[in-house]
């Protein structure tokens, strides 16, 4: 007789054996950059050669769909329908990943080679996010292989642009919403609040990239004969960043400053923790917002990259322009379409006219947010405490940023993200890595919350 424990089991035995690294390595080494364009046909190779073998063993023929953004890479989607009667799982995951950093990884690593070393395994895409949608598709299996049926409807997609800004991504779910009709939206991406405890969360911040120029002249000019007599493009660049926080980090823009944190998403909030990456400066950011408040509740900005002159040789002459790479992550309460005007607008106010705003080439993310207390999530809370013997962390939005809207918006979806990964896995960045204990505890929730849903049938909502 078929049994959650022994589900549950079987996902622990996939790791257990060695089977899921196995999997895993050969995940990892397709090189999807799709930062990179020359690495385009890897995108193909990951749907067709590494995802499909997957999704047969849930008796799923997955079909790969064009990007109709020449900019985006293609959509590979599967789907099983057991019985209409049944309620409709879609899961998500992103194949792509960002650019190797291939020299800058430790020494006896390599970015497209899984390594283990103790608690660690590396590679890119480990966490982010090829390693996250292995363990659910790994738990359907184990579900599936159980029950000999899964209990209820599922669907799959997997795309290839998720690091370039998911092009492509809304227009093709506005294309084929039938295709993807479904009752939620079950997925994994982004850490854990701590390593040890689940996480769940219902939406993501958004996320809007732009450079900010001051162009003067061409070239340089020497700083002795031209010193105090032309305006320095980096000091006008300087100030002008100046003005849109203050020396803390508190955001100066009127518009930048959301609506949205309200007492109750306070109060869910309220002294979370947040772990496993660098030390906090807690006096960095908003005033009267702890640090989990003002990483999933409240906007923030950054430059990520500045530059003027030469930096790796600097010379002594005045430079003609400076440029500096901007974000503002935001929640929802921030009114996306005014985000680049209100910036105009400031800019102008304080005097820095002569800097130009440059929109991201890149599609940039929407804010979105459910209900904490919706019923989908109370019912994968319940089953993640069950399985785990923890009460999960449960947080409105992740503060980093995800193509949530097409879900939500779009399809009109529920939708509940459970991280496998943990804030110090250093995604984005060399010595990118899963956690062990993460991923069997990845392994042993998700097949015990995919029984669970199997069970209830209709009756979760």
């Amino acid at each position: 007789m078929a049994t959650r424990e022994a589900t549950i089991k079987r996902a622990e035995n996939y790791f257990d054996n060695g089977q899921f690294l196995t999997d895993l390595e050969r995940l990892i080494a397709v090189e999807t950059e799709s930062q990179n364009p020359d690495q385009h046909t890897e995108l193909y190779r990951y749907l067709r050669e590494e995802i499909t073998p997957l999704l047969d063993k849930l008796g799923i023929k997955g079909h790969i769909y064009e990007n109709p953004d020449p900019a985006g890479g293609p959509f590979l989607i599967g789907e099983r329908l057991e019985s209409p009667d049944l309620p409709t799982v879609l899961t998500y995951g992103h194949g792509d990943v960002i650019r190797a950093q291939t020299d800058q990884w430790q020494e006896g690593l390599h970015p497209f080679e899984v390594e283990t070393k103790g608690e660690k395994i590396y590679g890119r895409g480990t966490a982010d996010n090829k390693g996250q949608h292995l363990i659910n598709l790994a738990a359907l299996t184990c579900l599936l292989e159980e029950r000999r049926a899964l209990g209820f409807n599922l669907k799959v997609i997997i795309e290839t642009s998720e690091e370039t800004g998911s092009a492509g991504l809304a227009q093709f779910f506005e294309s084929h919403k039938d295709l993807l009709k479904a009752d939620v939206l079950i997925a994994s991406d982004g850490p854990r609040l701590q390593s040890d405890t689940p996480t769940l969360f219902m939406g993501t911040r958004g996320a809007i990239n732009f450079d900010l120029a001051v162009n003067l002249r061409n070239g340089a000019n020497h700083s002795g004969n031209w010193g105090g007599l032309l305006a320095d493009p980096a000091i006008i660049l300087s100030h002008a960043i100046s003005t849109i926080t203050d020396a803390k980090g508190q955001i100066q823009i009127p518009e930048w400053r959301p609506s949205s944190l309200t007492d109750d998403i306070k109060n869910t909030l309220k002294d979370l923790p947040i772990d496993g990456g660098p030390e906090i400066n807690h006096d960095w950011g908003e005033e009267g917002l702890d640090p989990a408040q003002r990483a999933f509740g409240w906007n923030s900005f950054a430059v990520l990259a500045m530059k003027s002159g030469i930096p790796e040789a600097p010379v002594n002459a005045i430079a003609g322009h400076a440029n500096a790479h901007c974000q503002l992550r935001f929640v929802v309460g921030t009114d996306t379409d005014d985000i680049l005007p209100a910036l105009r607008r400031h800019l102008d106010k304080s005097g820095f006219s002569s800097v130009e705003i440059i929109p991201s080439k890149e599609a940039f993310f929407h804010a979105t947010r459910l209900d904490p207390d919706h019923p989908w999530v109370n019912f994968a809370a319940k089953s993640i405490q069950k399985t785990s013997g923890k009460s999960p962390h449960i947080l409105p939005n992740l503060a980093g940023s995800l193509p949530n809207e097409t879900f939500s918006e779009i399809l009109g979806l529920p939708t509940v993200w459970v991280p496998h990964s943990y804030g110090g896995c250093s995604q984005h960045a060399p010595n990118e890595h899963l956690l062990k204990s993460i991923v069997k505890d990845g392994l042993r929730n998700m097949a015990g919350l995919f029984w669970d849903i199997a069970e209830a049938g209709k009756n979760i909502n």
